[in-house]
């Protein structure tokens, strides 16, 4: 759509009565919303990419982490245990920042030895080990925050 049709649209959304206009074309789509008249601002414009080039809609953050979370714990689930977030929160691997981490991949851990600490409304909460075992894999990044129920390390039962 060229730059003369976006304006003439433009001028006859703020001279008429409608809030709102969508167009649909073979080379995309543009929307045009009128501004609430009590914020004095001008209409505002959105204009869609193509139809053929369309890009899917972005994903959050939590959204990913999930999906990452869930790929590696697939992955780990064929050789071990997995240790998974009791809660909302920041994933601390060392008690204090600059400090000795509690555990690392091939360290020997027993079932209720601290592992890690998960940072939550500024309360710090030692997540304990559920299983004995060797740490095979640590699935998070020290500072990461995690959510509810995402693996955080997987441990080899077999140590």
């Amino acid at each position: 759509m060229d730059l003369r049709k976006l304006k003439t649209l433009i001028d006859l959304v703020s001279e008429s009565n409608i809030s709102e206009l969508e167009i649909t074309e073979a080379d995309g789509k543009v929307r045009i919303v009128k501004a609430d008249p009590n914020l004095a601002t001008t209409p505002m414009m959105m204009v869609a990419a193509p139809a053929a080039a369309a890009v899917p809609p972005p994903r959050s953050a939590a959204a990913l982490a999930a999906d990452q979370a869930d790929a590696a714990a697939a992955a780990a689930a064929e050789s071990g245990h997995i240790v998974k977030s009791p809660m909302v929160g920041t994933f601390y691997l060392a008690a204090s920042p600059g400090g000795k981490p509690m555990v690392s991949v091939g360290t020997t851990v027993k079932a209720g030895s601290a592992i890690c600490i998960i940072e939550a409304m500024k309360i710090m909460n030692e997540i304990e080990a559920d299983e004995s075992g060797i740490v095979e894999k640590i699935l998070c990044e020290n500072g990461q925050a995690v959510e509810f129920g995402q693996p955080l390390f997987v441990i080899d039962r077999r140590g």
